[in-house]
């Protein structure tokens, strides 16, 4: 068994520490959608601390054991899931697949890279999650092929309404090490931000695509 709230609060302590997560509630991102948001999250950078890589390895392949069972595979959902999701087949000792994000527009023309046999019972591992839109476009593409999908892990989840819609939609389950929630409750006590931020960073979560118009 695993202490849920303890792992989301030290995931939520590595990722600003490492300013894998910057928050910026006076002087917002604005991210591809065109959304004004307060936080920024590329865990990519995670992998460039080894100790931190090492439990968020540890803690996704534990994760993936005491949620979903047995599985065959790991994949990665491209690009940013693609080193993680290595990194917990290594700490189970599974076969590795990746999922493209399109078709490869030469040679075979490959959506998924690498060898699995149909029927196989796949986990799938993402970086964040923020709709769900391209996670799940990853496990159609696992499903089409044959595969049995047994859920989708994540380090970290922004915790939005349509996210929760979409993956039930697809009848996907999904975990995350921690989540906007999580990372509130931590910068919130340790007096990481000011009281007057976290007011802000509350009504961005409430409404992200109206917020800072």
């Amino acid at each position: 068994m695993f202490n849920k709230n303890e792992i989301e609060q030290q995931v939520a302590e590595f990722l600003l520490q490492i300013k894998a997560i910057k928050l910026q509630p006076n002087n917002p991102f604005t991210w591809a959608s065109g959304w004004k948001s307060p936080i920024y999250c590329d865990n990519r950078v995670t992998l460039s601390y080894p100790a931190i890589r090492t439990y968020i390895r540890q803690k996704l392949s534990l994760i993936i054991q005491e949620e979903f069972g047995s599985v065959s595979c790991i994949a990665g959902v491209a690009t940013a899931g693609i080193p993680q999701g290595a990194l917990v087949a290594q700490e189970l000792g599974l076969p590795f697949v990746y999922v493209r994000s399109k078709p490869k527009d030469h040679g075979t023309g490959n959506l998924i890279e690498g060898e699995i046999m149909p029927g196989q019972r796949v986990a799938v591992i993402e970086d964040l999650i923020s709709t769900g839109k391209s996670s799940l476009q990853a496990v159609d593409a696992l499903r089409e092929a044959g595969y049995e999908v047994a859920g989708l892990a994540a380090i970290f989840s922004y915790g939005f309404d349509v996210a929760d819609e979409n993956f039930k939609k697809a009848k996907c389950r999904f975990v995350t090490l921690s989540n906007y929630n999580a990372l509130l409750q931590f910068a919130e006590e340790k007096q990481y931000i000011n009281r007057d931020s976290i007011e802000l960073l509350r009504q961005w979560r409430a409404n992200p695509a109206e917020w800072g118009r």
